[in-house]
């Protein structure tokens, strides 16, 4: 498959997923599913706020690229993040889970990385543990 190709596969998966039964919006074409819900008035992050949180990411073909369970959590600046992240975790309360529907243009784009083609929609289950 072609790199056009594999893009247009990319937007058509993301577009049938934004149809599905509880899965809501977010801005800038990125889409959630709420696994598990926090403490709807805890705590949530802002730019400057260094998150700690479990997570595992995939592509649409269901292939992980990455996992912080059996390890520790990823504790980061949430401004460090990719787009994607920043402003989905915005919007999260300690304690949520989601699994979060992020397009190309939000994660890496048109550049490839490591276990991830370029223009890949990226799904992330993400737990948020606390807030720094």
């Amino acid at each position: 498959m072609n790199k056009q190709e594999y893009k247009r596969k990319n937007e058509q998966w993301l577009q049938a997923k934004a149809q599905e039964d509880g899965v809501q919006a977010l801005p800038r074409g990125i889409y959630y599913k709420v696994m598990e819900s926090g403490d709807p008035n805890g705590k949530m992050p802002n730019m400057g706020s260094v998150i700690v949180a479990h997570y595992t990411g995939r592509t649409i073909d269901g292939r992980e690229f990455d996992n912080s369970y059996g390890g520790t959590p990823l504790a980061i600046r949430l401004r460090d993040l990719i787009e994607g992240w920043i402003i989905a975790l915005q919007r999260m309360h300690v304690g949520d889970r989601w699994e979060l529907y992020i397009p190309a243009e939000m994660a890496y784009g048109k550049f490839a990385q490591p276990g991830i083609p370029a223009h890949s929609t990226l799904i992330f289950q993400i737990e948020l543990i606390s807030i720094a």
